[in-house]
């Protein structure tokens, strides 16, 4: 048996910008890695059956995660060499600081939303 390694610095040198790496299967969803310049804020999204791992390679990124209580959102900033858990049903969005890479594990669905705030909708 040969057990696979990644190694998702390389992968994204070869990489577009947003350009969404597959790298693993890891549960019912994967591990993968993305790179991007700063200045955008992504869709909201949420995981309904798993938390989510984001590892932040390089670069600097603003999180928000809304509160599945229906409190204020919470917002973090980021750093390279950092990792946050997002907690189960909770949505988040990026906004993107620096230019970043980042790995993400994510070993469930994913679902999104463009709302202003998405637990109106759920």
């Amino acid at each position: 048996m040969k057990i696979p390694v990644f190694c998702p610095n390389q992968s994204l040198e070869q990489s577009k910008e947003m350009e969404f790496l597959d790298l693993a299967q890891f549960g019912e969803g994967g591990a993968g890695a993305f790179w991007t310049n700063p200045g955008g804020t992504s869709p909201w999204e949420m995981h309904p059956d798993c938390d989510e791992l984001l590892h932040i390679i390089e670069g600097k990124v603003q999180l928000e995660v809304l509160p599945i209580d229906n409190g204020p959102s919470l917002i973090e900033l980021i750093d390279a060499g950092s990792f946050v858990v997002v907690p189960k049903g909770c949505w988040h969005r990026q906004t993107i600081l620096e230019k970043t890479k980042e790995l993400y594990l994510t070993p469930g669905r994913t679902l999104h939303s463009m709302s202003p705030d998405p637990r109106a909708e759920s």
